[in-house]
């Protein structure tokens, strides 16, 4: 099973008026495991910035002056999509900044039954708790330190690691070498046990003979008597 974590930061909160995606940030997981294939482009909103949102990730008008805009990579952002699950938190947020530049191209738009939603995962999973992507983290045991600021790719790489908690699919092969791992360590160094009395046969003296009598029939040739 394909499936991409996803994530973008933007100027804003509403597309609808006039906010644009600045950063695409992308994984591939292949049933549950990251293979190591990611998309990630800075983009040129083509508008200028606000305070509000350079704030969260630090992307200002400067850095993203000579970026490619939307249109320049959505292409090769599809392709790389393909027909894959979307893995996303809050999805409803992305998919609508997505598919309000792929209707500027006039593309056909990501469907929302295509997206897995993390958020609503997480609050049904855990009803009343905070369910942002730090405070999973946090749960998780999901290491932040170094997210001093939003960032679309760093996001769907913690993203990847709190999803794969949350559907309890962490590298699920893992759970079976751990266990195989622990029966070996648990019979290392030890004697092997010997019976006090060893077992009584399970054939009768009838069958020993009738087995015999069919050896010796063989001849001097046979590989039975040499061997016993």
């Amino acid at each position: 099973m394909r499936e991409i974590v996803l994530d973008t930061e933007t100027t804003g909160i509403d597309p609808a008026e006039g906010h644009r995606i600045v950063e695409i940030g992308a994984l591939e997981l292949l049933n549950h495991v990251p293979t190591g294939a990611a998309f990630h482009r800075y983009i040129n909103p083509e508008r200028p910035m606000p305070a509000e949102a350079f704030a969260v990730h630090g992307l200002g008008d400067a850095f993203l002056r000579d970026k490619p805009p939307f249109r320049a990579v959505a292409v090769e952002f599809l392709q790389f999509l393909g027909d894959a699950r979307l893995v996303i938190h809050n999805a409803a947020f992305d998919l609508r900044f997505l598919n309000a530049e792929l209707a500027r191209l006039r593309l056909p738009p990501l469907p929302a039954a295509r997206a897995v939603d993390t958020l609503a995962l997480a609050r049904q999973r855990f009803p009343g708790a905070p369910a942002s992507l730090d405070a999973l983290c946090r749960r998780f045991g999901v290491d932040i330190s170094g997210r001093a600021k939003h960032g679309a790719l760093l996001d769907s790489e913690l993203l990847a690691e709190v999803y794969l908690e949350l559907v309890g699919g962490r590298q699920p092969d893992l759970a079976l070498a751990s266990v195989s791992r622990r029966v070996e360590e648990a019979g290392a160094g030890r004697a092997p046990r010997l019976r006090p009395r060893p077992l009584p046969p399970r054939i009768t003296p009838e069958e020993a003979a009738a087995h015999a009598r069919m050896v010796a029939a063989l001849g001097p040739q046979t590989l039975w008597p040499k061997t016993v």
